[in-house]
C-alpha cells in the first residue's frame, strides 16, 4: 500500500517564543521536524499544520480535524498542569481530535497532551530532567505484541529530554513501555472515538536536534545536578553533534553508550513508521 493520497495534521504545540528559540538553535521548529520527517517516510502524503496553543490558530483549509486521516503531535515545552490559555487551547484541540475519531500519534508533550485531554495526569519529573537520551526502555507485556513497538529490542535507548512526566494514565489506555527514569515512555490511549499512540521519547528527532536541546537547556540541567557546570553541557552537546555528522564512528557510540537504535536513523523512527503502516493496512481504528 501507499501513503499517496493521505493527508495528515501536524499540531505544533510549543509557543511561538519556543519555536523561535529552537528555530535559531537547529534550524527548525518542532513542526518543521515532523513535516520533514513525514515526507520521508510517508512520500506523496499532503501534510497541514495547524499551532492549537497559539490565539489565532486555525485550519488553514478551513476545513476540520475529520478531513484528515491522521494527526501527529509534537513536542512542546508547555506543562500540562499549568492552567495557562495556552494550555487550555492546546487541550481543548486534542479532545477535538479524539471525538473526531482521527488517530493521531505524539511525541514527549504529545503523550502528555493525550493523557490530560482524556483524563490522565502530568507532573514535573520526580527524578529530574531526562536529558539527551532515554536509557534503557523496556517494553511491557503489552508492549511486546504492540505493534508500534514492533522492531524493537528487549530494552533500547532513544532521543529524549523532558521535565514532565504522566503520572496516571486515563481510562482504556495501555501502558506499553517503561524504565527506571519515567514509568510512562509508551502508550496507546483510546478515548471517545479516537485513538492515540504515542512515547515520551522523541523518534522523530535528530541527533543535531538532541545537541541543541541540551544547549537550550544548559542551566536547568546544571541545577537538576545532571551537569557540573554549562560548559560540561557544551562537552556533551559536543559529542552528539560529532556523532550526527560520523554515526558510525564507534569510538562516539562507546563514549556515548549508544547503538544503532540510536545512530541508525531507520531504527530511531520506528515508531512514526509502525504508526503509518497500521493506518495503511487496518485504517482510522488501527486494530486489525
Amino acid at each position: 500500500m501507499t501513503s499517496r493520497g493521505l493527508r495528515f495534521l501536524i499540531a505544533e504545540s510549543e509557543p511561538p517564543k519556543a519555536r523561535e528559540e529552537r528555530r535559531d538553535s537547529v534550524g527548525r521548529s518542532s513542526g518543521d521536524t515532523y513535516l520533514d520527517i513525514l515526507a520521508h517516510l510517508a512520500p506523496g502524503a499532503a501534510c497541514d499544520r495547524i499551532r492549537p496553543a497559539d490565539a489565532d490558530s486555525d485550519l488553514q483549509s478551513g476545513g476540520t480535524i475529520s478531513d484528515y486521516d491522521a494527526v501527529f503531535l509534537t513536542g512542546s515545552p508547555l506543562a500540562l498542569y499549568d492552567e495557562t490559555s495556552e494550555v487550555r487551547r492546546a487541550v481543548a484541540f486534542m479532545r477535538a481530535t479524539f471525538t473526531s475519531g482521527t488517530p493521531a500519534f505524539g511525541s514527549c508533550a504529545g503523550l502528555q497532551l493525550a493523557t490530560v485531554a482524556a483524563g490522565g495526569t502530568v507532573r514535573p519529573n520526580r527524578s529530574g530532567p531526562e536529558a539527551g537520551f532515554a536509557r534503557r526502555i523496556t517494553a511491557t507485556d503489552a508492549g511486546r505484541t504492540h505493534p508500534m513497538l514492533a522492531g524493537r529490542p528487549a530494552a533500547y535507548d532513544a532521543p529524549s529530554i523532558h521535565t514532565d512526566e504522566v503520572v496516571t494514565l486515563p481510562t482504556d489506555a495501555v501502558l506499553l513501555a517503561s524504565n527506571r527514569a519515567t514509568v510512562v515512555q509508551a502508550a496507546e490511549i483510546r478515548h471517545e472515538n479516537g485513538v492515540f499512540w504515542g512515547v515520551q521519547y522523541h523518534p522523530e528527532i535528530g541527533l543535531d536536534e538532541v545537541g541543541g536541546a541540551l544547549r537550550r537547556q544548559a542551566s536547568s540541567l546544571v541545577e537538576s545536578g545532571l551537569a557540573r557546570t554549562c560548559a560540561a553541557v557544551e562537552e556533551q552537546a559536543v559529542l552528539i553533534d560529532a556523532f550526527h555528522r560520523e554515526p558510525q564512528r564507534r569510538d562516539l557510540a562507546w563514549r556515548l553508550g549508544l547503538d544503532d537504535q540510536v545512530s541508525d536513523s531507520e531504527k530511531r523512527q520506528i515508531e512514526i513508521r509502525n504508526f503509518i503502516n497500521a493506518l495503511l493496512t487496518h485504517g482510522r481504528s488501527l486494530r486489525p
